[in-house]
């Protein structure tokens, strides 16, 4: 078994908050919040993205 990614844990945490916060925006019906949590979505997934290629290149995944 690998060991424990505590980084990755934070991102799925924080795109699931940000995939919430669409929920709620879109219930509120309010543009800009929904185009904002979206932005920050898309962040969050490219960061962690990000990391995981570096961390594969440099052999520490």
């Amino acid at each position: 078994m690998k060991s424990f990614q505590p980084i990755f844990l934070l991102f799925a945490i924080l795109a699931a908050s940000s995939i919430m916060a669409i929920g709620i925006f879109i219930a509120e019906q309010s543009v800009i919040g929904i185009i904002i949590s979206f932005l920050i979505f898309i962040i969050i997934m490219g960061t962690g993205f990000a990391v995981k290629k570096r961390k594969r290149q440099k052999g520490t995944l």
